[in-house]
């Protein structure tokens, strides 16, 4: 289970006062103006009573821990960590931050900080489906990569060497011959089955993922949803928003079923998510008649045609003398 217990993150990476030091002469101060967000940014702002918190820590003790950046061919700032530090700093009255900028990062790198950074600030059972999701990717890739991303990861604990971090911020020990599934599980005590859903929750749109967020659509929906292409998963966001549609197990197991088979079209899922297609009638299945049942109420010289008359006869006698039977029951 995720260990919620407070540690010293100094004493746990052995950093001394000198470590410290260094750390803090490679800040500088930029305008709060220069900074912009990471791109398609996978994690919520605070709101609410946890921002008001932020604010008045800011204007009382200004931006304690630095936030981590990335310059841009503009001549301005991405952030990778301290979105919410930024937006505070900016409601205190702020003009400028401190920073710690990283240069000559890859988009993959960059995304290690950002999903690393806010795992240290809150407990992984805080987060939205979206937010694990994107945390259990990179922690899944991470590992499978091991090396150059986990010494990053150990540089990150160094940048954001508040005196205090929570637990669930680091790596921790694992055994090398567990499966990646595994790995992961192990830390945040999830089966590798729902790991591997998380990891496919991943790969939605962002559209969907938000929706998932605000309880719209089931979390085994949503991971249905997954497997459909790109293209197909911005139609069915067409058709929610159009329409307002809602979306349940019956449903995503049937468009799962049209991607896999590549027979996904817009009037299908179109039919699907309107529930159109659940109101179909549902088609009588062929059937023969046993030889001794013709043999006993036709005759060798009736063709098919007189004997299908016979029965659609027989049958519209049965139902309707039913239909009567019933009636009177009621009255």
């Amino acid at each position: 289970m995720v260990k919620n217990s407070i540690i010293n993150l100094n004493e746990m990476l052995g950093l001394t006062d000198e470590d410290i030091d260094n750390e803090k002469k490679g800040t500088t101060e930029v305008d709060i103006s220069q900074l912009v967000p990471f791109s398609n940014h996978p994690f919520k702002l605070y709101e609410g009573p946890r921002l008001n918190d932020m604010v008045e820590s800011i204007k009382e003790y200004g931006v304690i821990t630095p936030l981590i950046v990335r310059p841009k061919e503009d001549g301005k700032y991405e952030i990778l960590s301290g979105h919410n530090r930024a937006n505070s700093a900016k409601i205190a009255g702020l003009t400028k931050v401190p920073v710690v900028i990283k240069e000559d990062l890859t988009d993959e790198e960059a995304m290690l900080i950002v999903t690393e950074t806010n795992l240290i600030q809150r407990a992984f059972s805080e987060l939205t489906h979206s937010e694990k999701a994107r945390i259990l990717t990179e922690r899944h890739d991470a590992i499978k990569e091991q090396g150059r991303r986990k010494d990053l990861i150990n540089e990150i604990e160094k940048l954001y060497k508040g005196d205090y971090l929570e637990e669930n911020s680091d790596l921790g020990q694992i055994d090398p011959k567990q499966f990646t599934r595994d790995k992961i599980g192990d830390q945040y005590d999830l089966s590798p089955r729902m790991v591997s859903r998380y990891l496919r929750i991943d790969t939605l749109i962002a559209e969907l993922k938000e929706r998932l967020d605000n309880n719209e659509i089931p979390f085994t929906a949503a991971v249905d949803l997954s497997f459909l292409k790109q293209e197909e998963q911005e139609i069915v966001e067409d058709i929610l928003d159009d329409y307002g549609f809602k979306v349940d197990l019956k449903k995503s197991d049937i468009l799962k079923s049209y991607s896999q088979g590549s027979n996904f079209k817009y009037d299908k899922a179109y039919e699907v998510l309107s529930g159109k297609y659940f109101n179909k009638p549902k088609k009588v299945k062929n059937f023969k008649l046993k030889p001794k049942l013709i043999n006993k109420y036709f005759k060798e010289n009736q063709t098919q045609k007189e004997i299908e008359e016979i029965i659609e006869n027989a049958l519209e006698l049965y139902f309707s003398q039913n239909n009567e039977l019933e009636e009177e029951i009621e009255v």
